[in-house]
């Protein structure tokens, strides 16, 4: 994963205060170096995003939540060619026609598990042939 200068200061600064949160975006991060080795990441003010050719998936703490979701999670955001139907999804999202942006929650480290990954290898592939 190709990292910008001060990432390790600039990820502090974005879990400042979120402990809970910063554990699961690490989690995520080092299953993201394994999936998709060649991307790059970039902090934001509010979120990580995470780039091969484009933008393909992201990490944020949520601001807006629903009433059922964990206290203490993190969101994690892919765009993909079609929509999803699983009730992992927290939310989808079509802004353009035939490019959905799908919203997971996440607030426990095994649901990182091979299904998310691959859908955040398949929005990968997604933002490389665009």
């Amino acid at each position: 994963m190709q990292l910008p200068d001060y990432y390790e200061a600039d990820v502090l600064r974005y879990f400042d205060q979120k402990p809970q949160e910063a554990a699961l975006y690490e989690a995520l991060f080092q299953r993201l170096c394994d999936a998709v080795p060649d991307a790059s990441v970039k902090v934001q003010k509010s979120q990580i995003s995470f780039y091969g050719r484009h933008l393909f998936a992201a990490a944020s703490i949520p601001v807006r939540r629903k009433r059922s979701w964990p206290e203490h999670c993190l969101l994690v955001t892919f765009g993909l060619a079609f929509r999803l139907d699983s009730p992992r999804i927290a939310v989808a999202v079509e802004p353009y026609p035939n490019r959905w942006t799908h919203h997971v929650v996440i607030d426990r480290p095994e649901q990182l598990d091979e299904e998310l990954m691959g859908w955040v290898r398949d929005a990968y592939d997604f933002a490389q042939s665009k």
